[in-house]
């Protein structure tokens, strides 16, 4: 039975809202992108470069953000959710390989929060030199970025009621500015002729590498498909039209100011505050900075949630999720905030100005990009659409990103190496945790708990043995109820026996769909073995602790189970029982060697293990009735040196 759609209705509130979340990245690219372009021109600006460089705007904005994303993209969504590890929860069963690029994909996403942050800010503070020239722009941009990252524990719930209108006020002055020159000189309207942007790329010298610059326009088209589960497909559908038609007017406007200019290209100021009569320019680039900060704090957050969902596909260490306001979906990471932060400094730092920052971004996206096109593809494949569609998509966009890609590759040494590195080493952990897991459930084997029902009613009931606790609460990762893993069984009987009245196995099962809150109760021994299946969205914090408690109560309602102590003396006075939780940490024994890649993946896999949280932490367990047990990473027989007896 398939689930319907929620389809929220289109409503004014709706539409403002989505403004202030969804277009930040993107809506503050006017601020660089063609200060960037009129940089690579080599100090060769005429009529037709400028025609031909904003209709390769108009074209990649058409192609990539409408086409790809809003028509096409924002339809693959996984309950309502999007993003590029929602996309890949969507696929993952059917190909597993493609958890490379997945990681790939996340890696750079998470590398253009860094970038994003500084380059906006900087640029939008660089605007105040026009007024005052020997102002320092560094200081400045610092303390908005530290202000910034401090406030993000605390939440942004009241201050994010501004966003919307705020970012309805930028985009109506973008729109405003560029009618205002495009009146001055309305010819501008035939950059969307697509030829003068064929024209440029063929015949212009180093036309081609111009990509590099274009392509920033349309940066923060990964964020809107990211953004799809806190706004709905047709709140971002309807105003991309609003937000597509200012974003354009203004790079129009910039390009009329642009040809109307008699100085040499090195002595023009940014365009985008070119275009601002004087009397305006405090207002403007007070506004630009609001909007700056607004397009920050769209990509820190868009950063936690990138995180929260990695480490529940298993791509990332547990981390301590904290949720500062109720407002759905806004969550904060110390770690995460503190790295993110320290990197921001360290790029504002690194390049010192805008124009600097401009050949570091837009690199780590457009491999983004592909990656989600990859993705796509089997999406694609998978809802069964007509071949010849999915090959046409193929073709069209590996063919328009691939070309963005070699672009952006010329910027390598000029600051594209910064966020290769920071996307690589991003990509590294993803990498390392995720091989790791796979290699110690190699090692985890499983027996039949049905071929040991009656040992653990006898051991129950043996009162010879100490009783452990009244409650023993064991996770469990088998699959199958049949199952456990032997060293659950080896803890109870072996390591210890542990007697108790009552053995829980909790089961935690990830969904690929992102909200999904379930679980079952099978009662595999009754009175004596209960096992609980916890079905928990890729986007939900598993609090099992809380969930658990949950579940007991609801037992208890239904009076299929007793709470109260059983031991006599507790017992009448109504005293609950005690719960004990065992939880069995694999650890590698060097009885036995890895092979050498393989032992290279594991101690680093130790090394980041000690960086998350515990078990413990990481499903709210109480500190106090929790037990950790080591077990060794068991090898096969078969792999074990055979000693030979001379006497």
């Amino acid at each position: 039975m398939k689930t319907k759609k929620v389809i929220s209705p289109i409503t004014f509130a709706g539409l403002v809202i989505t403004l202030g979340i969804v277009y930040g990245d993107i809506g503050t690219s006017p601020l660089y992108v063609m200060k960037a372009i009129v940089a690579g021109s080599g100090g060769k600006i005429s009529e037709s470069f400028i025609l031909g460089a904003i209709s390769c705007i108009i074209w990649t904005l058409t192609l990539q953000t409408t086409i790809k994303y809003v028509l096409i993209t924002l339809r693959a969504d996984n309950r309502g959710e999007g993003g590029i590890l929602a996309l890949y929860a969507l696929v993952r069963k059917k190909k597993k390989w493609l958890y490379i690029v997945a990681l790939i994909g996340g890696s750079a996403l998470l590398a253009d929060g860094v970038i994003t942050p500084s380059i906006t800010v900087v640029s939008a503070v660089e605007g105040l030199q026009l007024t005052h020239p020997d102002l320092a722009v560094l200081p400045i941009a610092l303390a908005i970025i530290t202000l910034l990252f401090l406030i993000q524990q605390f939440g942004t719930a009241t201050i994010g009621k501004s966003f919307g209108p705020m970012m309805f006020i930028w985009f109506s002055m973008l729109g405003i500015l560029g009618i205002s020159q495009i009146m001055l000189h309305p010819a501008i309207f035939k950059a969307f002729n697509p030829y003068y942007a064929i024209n440029l790329l063929a015949n212009y010298p180093h036309g081609f590498l111009l990509l590099g610059a274009v392509f920033l326009c349309t940066t923060g088209a990964e964020a809107l498909y990211s953004d799809l589960g806190h706004c709905g497909l047709r709140n971002i559908r309807v105003s991309w039209t609003f937000v597509k038609s200012t974003l354009i007017l203004n790079y129009l406007g910039q390009g009329v100011w642009i040809l109307n200019q008699k100085i040499p290209t090195s002595a023009m100021t940014n365009p985008f505050f070119g275009v601002m009569p004087a009397w305006f320019l405090p207002i403007g680039v007070l506004v630009a900075t609001a909007a700056a900060i607004i397009a920050s704090q769209a990509l820190i957050s868009g950063s936690y949630t990138i995180i929260s969902e990695a480490i529940q596909l298993n791509l990332w260490p547990k981390l301590r999720i904290s949720y500062p306001t109720n407002k759905k979906g806004q969550m904060y990471i110390t770690s995460i905030n503190w790295l993110l932060f320290a990197a921001c400094v360290g790029v504002i730092l690194l390049f010192q100005t805008s124009s600097n920052m401009e050949a570091a971004y837009g690199l780590a996206i457009t491999i983004t990009m592909l990656m989600t096109t990859f993705l796509m593809i089997y999406y694609l494949r998978r809802i069964r659409r007509r071949g010849i569609l999915i090959i046409g998509f193929a073709i069209l966009y590996l063919t328009i990103e691939g070309s963005f890609l070699i672009a952006n590759l010329s910027k390598f040494s000029h600051g594209g190496w910064f966020t290769l590195m920071l996307a690589g080493l991003i990509a590294f952990v993803m990498y390392v945790w995720y091989r790791a897991r796979n290699l110690k459930n190699r090692f985890t084997r499983f027996v039949k708990i049905g071929d040991y029902f009656e040992a653990l009613k006898a051991l129950s009931k043996d009162e010879t043995i100490p009783k452990f606790a009244t409650h023993l609460v064991y996770l469990t990762r088998a699959d199958y109820i049949s199952d456990v893993e032997a060293k659950v069984v080896y803890s109870i009987f072996n390591k210890n026996p542990k007697r108790a009245d009552m053995y829980w196995l909790l089961h935690v099962h990830i969904c690929d769909d992102p909200h999904t809150m379930e679980y079952s109760v099978e009662k595999l021994i009754p009175g004596v073995l209960m096992r609980i299946e916890f079905r928990i969205g890729f986007k939900k914090q598993p609090r099992i602790n809380l969930f658990f408690m949950q579940v007991l109560k609801d037992l208890v309602d239904n009076k299929e189970l007793s709470l109260e102590s059983n031991y006599p003396s507790l017992k009448q006075f109504h005293f609950p029982a005690d719960f004990r939780f065992i939880l069995i940490k694999r650890v590698q024994n060097y009885d036995f060697d890895f092979p050498v890649f393989d032992q290279f993946i594991m101690d680093n896999y130790s090394i980041l293990s000690n960086l998350g949280v515990t078990d413990v932490r990481a499903y709210g367990l109480d500190t106090s009735n929790v037990m950790i047990e080591k077990v060794p990473l068991m090898m096969d027989d078969t792999q074990k040196p055979i000693l030979h007896r001379l006497h």
